[in-house]
């Protein structure tokens, strides 16, 4: 651990950054273009919008990161030498929007009095509507851009209305306007997720998704809208208009049934000849490229498609190819399409080519039988894609059973939706025969996964009851409340958890965690005081104590009191983390080293501050586009999910004494009520389409930990859930690592609902391995299961064994 005692900018902040800036045009997607962008040179520039002062450089919540400083829009163009002339339309705005976020508050406290609620729990995750305003737009100038943002988070969840998902009023007449007045009009999307551009599509010409970069977020608009970089990524979910956003996907207070089973993002847009704003898959380029198919093989029931990708543009770009495996019609519902991998190109100058070669394993095509309780892949051809080009067939002669499987008997009172399915031609179409007998017993993403490596074996004798029931239990402060806010450590300022006091008398190393996914979330600045770190993030907190509700509120204002008061003569530190583009950027980069080089990133600081397990990535399907954390999650797609995951995993990991955990397992598709909705989920769907990420990360990077999730599942707490935490992951995977709880699961402050929280004795019972971030409370019901037999030593010891032993692997 490095501690810093200046604000001196550090050489790795500048080496991030720099990465960054040349990296993160591959997250960005272009959506529309003419031929007016890029810009040959720096101007005179009208810039408008809610993003364009007030950018957003990643959502709220955990996913946020505390950073030294990140570009907005209007500060990396004037960086990059434009002036901007619209000043007094953002100082407009900015006094509007301050005002409107005072209202916005006060209607907070008065929801949380009449619904008789935590203000706390009534504000999480809410972010002020849009302001209504009628500025002229009026600066004079050739070039405009308009910056619209849009913010979620952890905690609620988006909805359809004007200054949401939907434009406002006044969003459509000034974009609108601007396209009118100025001669070259480019509007830029900061947001995290879709945004319905029906009342506006047809009258712009140009549209990026900038999206939420973290740091470099505004540098990276300006690169692109001088031609510096290329945007070259790819949507990781449908954008679609509000009125055909799937009324089937409720969100429901208790039971949210996942009726549309299989059907999720493209599988049932594709599948419904239901017509997005623009599809799974799609983005476009400054430069144009030609693909051709240039060779295919099936050899040992592994499919290769090899594409030659030709720039027959203007200017430098990388360009990603998709793979795509049609099922034939058989006993199952099927869906149109489903990704089966994808590849990207490197940088290619015009006129210059590449190829590129897609791998696809046929059992990694199988479907789940619940009848069967197995992965089969059922008899006939399958249709294989290269984007929208047919490649070639793959025939089976008969159905095969791929992979065996525990049933694990769900009920969900529903049957899924059923959509029909046309047939495909494979007229003309080159058609393999796949090796029947050779696809017998092989599990999916099994070929050429990541080892586990092997386990040293902890002797728990000397461990009293007491000791191991700590172990299993978050590092907590009986005296305070404040570790449910994510700020239960001691050893780093702004650390989310750590490992009991007593682990380094027993020979055990420090466990300490931090909060991500866009980056380390830490306090930013600290003090030391009886080996204890201070930090400022409670201090920043000062503006909603108001907000907040006993003991909470006063735990919150005695650790400002503390570190006011001490601060006054103590030595500070400071730690300045990098912001790398939010779950969703990564993914739409369709190129696993971009999600590995900002893993990258985020080991190296790891070791810089004395992190050693990261709360990230999270993989969550983007089940519909209102969940209000879908910034933090990938993608619709569950290999989209698994791969960049398992790429952000290998960045992590790769530095020696760094762990990622992997999130949230599983179902926590809504914020809603989050510690208390029950996810209903088929088996097919659970397996085929909310499981398959997380086993193929698992598989394919071997991460060292996983968190389950705040929901239940099927009636369930997915952290008391046996069949998710031992069946499938432990047995069925091979996952051979911790499992530990969201924050605060165990407790029912936060829930809204008729369910109550999580049994602390279960999750030791069922596989849960560490309560987050811990209390009295639960150390207290372990203590009664143990003496009432409800769970027995060797549970304990089982758990407490995993997590001493990462401890040994970690320190």
């Amino acid at each position: 651990m490095q501690r810093f005692s200046d604000k001196t900018v550090r050489d790795f902040e500048i080496k991030h950054n720099e990465t960054l800036r040349k990296t993160a045009p591959e997250c960005t997607v272009l959506l529309k273009k003419n031929e007016d962008f890029p810009l040959s040179g720096p101007c005179q520039l009208a810039l408008y919008g809610s993003g364009a002062r007030q950018t957003i450089k990643g959502g709220t919540g955990s996913g946020d990161v505390n950073v030294r400083h990140f570009t907005t829009c209007e500060e990396g163009l004037e960086k990059a030498g434009f002036t901007i002339v619209s000043k007094e339309w953002m100082d407009r705005y900015d006094a509007c929007k301050a005002d409107n976020s005072v209202q916005f508050y006060k209607r907070i406290r008065k929801e949380a009095e009449e619904k008789k609620i935590p203000v706390f729990a009534a504000a999480l995750g809410k972010t002020p509507d849009e302001p209504e305003y009628d500025f002229p737009i009026e600066a004079e100038a050739d070039v405009c851009v308009y910056v619209l943002a849009r913010n979620s988070g952890e905690g609620s969840d988006r909805q359809i209305k004007k200054g949401d998902y939907l434009l406002t009023d006044d969003e459509v007449r000034d974009i609108h306007r601007c396209a009118e007045k100025y001669a070259k009009f480019l509007l830029v999307l900061n947001v995290g997720g879709p945004v319905d551009l029906s009342p506006v599509t047809d009258r712009v010409e140009n549209i990026l998704l900038l999206g939420q970069l973290g740091t470099v977020t505004g540098d990276v608009l300006a690169d692109i809208v001088l031609g510096h970089s290329n945007p070259s990524g790819k949507l990781t979910a449908t954008w679609i208009k509000a009125e055909d956003c799937d009324v089937i996907q409720n969100y429901d207070l208790n039971d949210t049934c996942y009726k549309e089973g299989i059907y999720a993002g493209y599988r049932y847009y594709d599948t419904a000849d239901c017509k997005p704003l623009f599809p799974f898959g799609y983005g476009i380029s400054y430069t144009e490229f030609t693909k051709e198919i240039t060779h295919t093989e099936l050899k040992d029931n592994e499919l290769s498609v090899t594409v030659r990708v030709m720039n027959t543009g203007n200017f430098q770009g990388k360009e990603a190819v998709l793979l795509y495996y049609s099922a034939p019609k058989g006993t199952l519902n099927k869906p149109l399409k489903e990704l089966g991998t994808y590849g990207k190109t490197h940088e290619l100058q015009p006129g210059e080519s590449e190829e590129i070669t897609l791998s696809l394993p046929l059992e990694n095509m199988a479907s789940y039988s619940e009848e069967q309780s197995a992965w089969i892949l059922e008899n006939g051809d399958y249709m294989i894609m290269a984007d929208s080009m047919n490649v070639c067939a793959v025939r089976l002669s008969e159905t095969v059973t791929v992979l065996a499987s525990t049933d694990l008997h769900i009920d969900t009172g529903f049957e899924d939706r059923s959509v029909s399915l046309s047939e495909t031609g494979e007229e003309g179409l080159k058609v393999f025969e796949a090796d029947v007998q050779g696809l017998k017993g092989i599990g999916h993403f099994d070929r050429n996964r990541t080892s586990y490596p092997e386990k040293e074996q902890i002797d728990l004798s000397g461990f009293t009851d007491d000791e191991l029931i700590h172990t299993c239990v978050g590092r907590y402060d009986e005296n305070s409340s404040t570790s449910i806010i994510g700020n239960a450590g001691n050893a780093v300022a702004g650390a989310a958890a750590e490992s009991p006091d007593f682990f380094s008398e027993k020979g055990f190393g420090k466990l300490i965690l931090a909060d991500g996914p866009a980056g380390l979330r830490l306090a930013t600045s600290y003090i030391l005081k009886d080996g204890a770190a201070f930090g400022n993030e409670f201090a920043a907190m000062e503006n909603i104590v108001q907000f907040l509700d006993e003991p909470l509120k006063s735990a919150v204002q005695a650790k400002i009191d503390t570190i006011r008061k001490i601060s006054e003569s103590e030595q500070k530190y400071y730690q300045f983390t990098t912001a790398i583009p939010v779950g969703t950027a990564l993914a739409q980069a369709f190129n696993p080293d971009v999600p590995e080089m900002c893993g990258d990133i985020v080991g190296e600081e790891m070791g810089i501050y004395g992190i050693n397990i990261w709360l990230a990535p999270a993989l969550n399907i983007q089940r519909m586009p209102l969940c209000g954390r879908n910034f933090e999650y990938c993608s619709e797609d569950p290999v989209v999910s698994g791969l960049t995951a398992a790429a952000v995993v290998r960045g992590v990991q790769k530095h020696e004494k760094c762990s990622v955990t992997i999130k949230h397992f599983a179902c926590n598709n809504q914020e809603y009520n989050r510690f208390g909705s029950n996810s209903i989920v088929s088996e097919r769907a659970l397996r085929e389409i909310y499981l398959k990420g997380f086993e193929l990360c698992i598989k394919q990077s071997a991460p060292k930990c996983i968190m389950s999730s705040y929901n239940l599942l099927n009636g369930t707490h997915t952290a008391n859930h046996y069949d998710l935490l031992t069946t499938v992951l432990r047995k069925e995977w091979g996952f051979d690592g911790v499992v530990m709880t969201d924050w605060g699961t165990t407790s029912d402050r936060l829930n809204l609902g008729t369910y109550g929280a999580s049994d602390a004795a279960l999750c030791i019972k069922n596989g849960n391995d560490w309560i987050m971030p811990g209390s009295q409370p639960d150390c207290d019901r372990i203590a009664q299961a143990l003496e009432k037999k409800e769970i027995s030593r060797e549970d304990l010891e089982t758990c407490a064994g995993r997590i001493l032993s990462l401890s040994r692997e970690l320190s």
